[in-house]
């Protein structure tokens, strides 16, 4: 069994963790040791992707200029891939000069219910002649039925796959399932998924997603991402040469890099399982608010378990993290009810 590609996002989703401080240094270090490792691409730049750098969602360290240049010098046999979010980047601003640089691959990402904002960027990918996956952020808050129907249009401006991205770690099983097969047979393009580990379920939910028929597992070394964290390459890769998968990967490659480079950088711990995580889970909100409702949490006094429950009775999704403060607000002021 073969033909899994794996998307390595350690450098943008761990950005999250690392609250947008990931420097060029680390990236030269990381694209360096992960070079000819057998993954797909090492996806390089701030948590939101290009152009997202700011007071709102987090200013980061180095430009995306310096980021993706650094790496593109690193990586000589692996693809370097990119990642924006329309409305943070723009064509004009950040796709291009990505391409100047060297970019291979790029992913565009909105909202589950929100594919059409994604047509031009795609197709412009598709046009200069780069790949592109769709990436539907949030996929629980819709039905499967809406998320097909949004999974189509990425197909047909030309995405190369679509990932559905569990952003808020809020899958079960049963979702992932019946969502994936549901894609699976329905497309004529890749699925892929993009897990989170806010319930503890992330390489169990890859797992499954790669038995209904994924062939794109997106990750992250020793699971440094948002929240909880994201699902660990090197795990589930082991999982799965354990069940016999031809991958093609270098295994003992990701075992060094994730001990010798990753490793420090989460000293002490920055994603994992605690309370707060577990949470902003059940609650079905956005992995990377965690920063924010921490800060506003000790800025306000009040409880950041409190904060996430009531974003996810507002059904607050990225872009909107003006909510956050606003909600811990209220709740200091006791107009929210706990």
């Amino acid at each position: 069994m073969s033909g899994i590609k794996f998307i390595d996002a350690t450098l943008r989703d761990g950005n999250h963790a690392l609250k947008q401080q990931i420097s060029t240094d680390t990236v030269e270090k990381y694209c360096r040791g992960m070079d000819g490792s057998g993954v797909e691409a090492v996806i390089v730049g701030h948590g939101n992707g290009l152009g997202a750098s700011s007071l709102q969602v987090g200013l980061a360290l180095e430009t995306d200029e310096d980021l993706l240049g650094t790496a593109r010098k690193s990586l000589r046999s692996t693809k370097l891939g990119a990642y924006l979010i329309p409305g943070f980047g723009t064509i004009k601003d950040d796709i291009d000069p990505a391409l100047d640089i060297g970019v291979d691959l790029f992913k565009i990402g909105c909202h589950c219910t929100e594919a059409d904002t994604t047509r031009q960027h795609i197709e412009y990918v598709k046009f200069m002649d780069k790949t592109a996956y769709g990436i539907l952020m949030m996929y629980h808050l819709a039905t499967t039925d809406r998320v097909l129907e949004e999974a189509k249009k990425m197909q047909s401006y030309g995405a190369d796959g679509v990932i559905l991205m569990d952003s808020a770690g809020a899958s079960t099983p049963e979702l992932v399932k019946s969502t994936v097969c549901s894609l699976v047979e329905a497309l004529d393009i890749e699925v892929g998924f993009h897990a989170h580990n806010n319930l503890g379920l992330a390489v169990a939910n890859t797992y499954i997603a790669v038995q209904e028929g994924a062939t794109i597992i997106d990750g992250t070394l020793r699971g440094l991402g948002a929240g909880a964290g994201n699902c660990p390459i090197e795990a589930v890769a082991a999982l799965l040469q354990k069940e016999q998968y031809d991958l093609g990967l270098n295994l003992y490659q990701l075992f060094d890099v994730s001990k010798e480079i990753v490793a420090p950088l989460m000293n002490p711990p920055l994603s994992g399982l605690d309370d707060i995580s577990i949470v902003s889970g059940m609650a079905g909100v956005f992995s990377a608010f965690k920063v924010h409702v921490i800060n506003a949490s000790r800025e306000f006094k009040v409880d950041p378990r409190d904060i996430f429950m009531e974003l996810g009775r507002q059904k607050v999704v990225a872009g909107q993290e003006d909510k956050i403060v606003e909600i811990a607000e209220k709740l200091q002021k006791g107009e929210i009810r706990r």
